[in-house]
């Protein structure tokens, strides 16, 4: 996923299928308790808003970083606390997995800590303690993420694991059977449960064939097939400096960080050799039932989406905040939540991976009001298609995702970190947060009169969790 905050253009999310509220919800604020708690936020935000965006401009200075063995980072130097925060990603994912070995990625991921090198699992989980330092790998769709945060008086001995880690991992049988068992555990016990009948059903009815479409986790089958070849096949494969981006947050100079970039990357093969992975459009104007005797109903809507080098990016992004992206002040959330209480929350995002883009609502609510919530948010998306925003909306949206940036990205070293990656990722430059406001602030009603109604004039797909809708129609 790129697991970026929600305030980042880039709403990427390991699978855009996974629905946000399956259970019952909290019931919702009364109509004046809602009210009250819309002021304060709003006078809170608008504080913040004024202070963080300077401070943060003020204070980040983000400096690219090569090594002599050409391995690229990007680093803000912050001696604040005596912690720095490493961040990278190598593309790949489990879009690499082989067909009838699902879930090869991310059996993958949780055995880098397992014994890498000289050390076997036990021995490297003692020196990564000794060390002070903590260490994670996962995977999306489109990559292979790393993270590493250590005290930066430990950070030879912290980077030495990483170089390890990265470089040699051992895929010994037992930690492979220990960890495969602890995902066989997971898919077995999932079998049943709605929120991932649902999300596998939404995501082949989405995309078909196409690898996102299939289980992150794989199948008991998949998983069971894979052996030690195959993670040392795709680790050879994927681990590449061609494909890697590097961020570093903390206190650490240029200098001594060069010499790191060089012990960690530097001997890994310059070339991935990945399987290509065709771009897919999501299959809209679909019905998806996931049928449960249930109390409360889960929906989940998908209309196209926009990619994130398109023209019309940012008009789309103003478009969706009003839509259903701001937390208190989206159409979506005055019309379902504060004007009938039908759902405590309700949001649109618009998802963009490698290779694919929606824009995808979703909310929960009782299933006996399933029928009318839905019939509501098809409303409120035909509406804003139909007539777009107003002036004043527009306004007030580019204020909030332009205030909302540092508070929700740049909050800590590993947020920071995790940002500078996908700004690379994205090819957006190293000056792209000071230009940002500018691309925002450019903006006019017109063009996002334009987005709405190139986006949301589309059919949806729509999926239903729980007991059958009666008399729902397209609303």
């Amino acid at each position: 996923m790129r697991g970026v905050p929600a305030w980042q253009e880039r709403r990427s999310i390991t699978h855009p299928s996974t629905v946000s509220a399956l259970r019952a919800d909290p019931p919702s604020p009364t109509r004046r308790e809602g009210k009250a708690l819309h002021a304060l936020a709003t006078l809170f935000l608008s504080i913040l808003f004024l202070i963080l965006p300077a401070l943060a401009a003020r204070a980040m200075d983000i400096q690219q970083v090569t090594s002599s063995k050409g391995i690229t980072a990007w680093l803000v130097e912050d001696y604040s606390v005596p912690i720095v925060a490493v961040r990278f990603v190598f593309g790949g994912g489990s879009t690499q997995d082989p067909v009838g070995k699902e879930g090869l990625a991310n059996l993958m991921t949780g055995l880098f800590d397992e014994g890498a090198g000289p050390l076997d699992s036990e021995a490297f989980q003692v020196r990564l303690d000794d060390a002070g330092a903590e260490m994670s790998f996962e995977e999306t769709r489109d990559g292979v993420y790393g993270s590493m945060r250590m005290l930066a008086e430990q950070r030879d001995e912290a980077f030495d694991l990483l170089r390890l880690a990265v470089n040699e991992p051992r895929f010994d049988q037992a930690p492979i059977d220990r960890i495969r068992a602890q995902i066989l555990s997971g898919i077995i016990a999932n079998e049943n449960d709605p929120d991932t009948v649902a999300q596998n059903k939404w995501a082949r009815a989405i995309y078909g064939d196409h690898p996102y479409s299939r289980s992150d986790q794989g199948t008991r089958q998949s998983i069971a097939a894979i052996t030690q070849d195959d993670l040392k096949a795709l680790h050879k494969a994927v681990f590449a400096r061609g494909g890697l981006h590097v961020a570093v947050v903390g206190a650490i100079d240029a200098q001594t960080l060069k010499k790191k970039l060089d012990m960690v990357f530097g001997d890994l093969p310059q070339t991935q050799a990945l399987a290509p992975v065709a771009d897919v459009e999501p299959k809209l104007a679909q019905r998806v039932e996931v049928n449960y005797d249930l109390p409360q109903t889960s929906l989940q809507l998908a209309w196209p989406g926009v990619k994130r080098k398109s023209a019309d990016f940012f008009p789309a992004v103003l478009m969706n905040e009003i839509l259903g992206g701001g937390t208190f002040t989206s159409r979506l959330f005055e019309e379902v939540r504060e004007k009938r209480g039908l759902a405590y929350s309700v949001n649109s995002s618009l998802v963009n991976q490698d290779h694919a883009d929606a824009l995808i609502v979703t909310t929960g609510t009782r299933s006996d009001r399933a029928a009318e919530t839905l019939g509501i948010v098809r409303d409120v998306a035909r509406r804003l298609a139909e007539d777009g925003p107003t002036e004043a909306e527009l306004a007030a949206t580019k204020k909030y995702l332009i205030g909302a940036y540092a508070i929700t990205n740049l909050d800590s070293s590993s947020s920071i970190a995790a940002t500078l990656v996908e700004l690379q990722l994205d090819d957006l430059g190293i000056d792209y947060m000071q230009r940002r406001a500018g691309y925002i602030n450019a903006v006019t009603l017109d063009q996002v009169k334009a987005a709405a109604k190139k986006l949301l004039t589309a059919e949806p797909t729509i999926m239903v969790v729980g007991p059958p809708l009666a008399g729902a129609g397209k609303g």
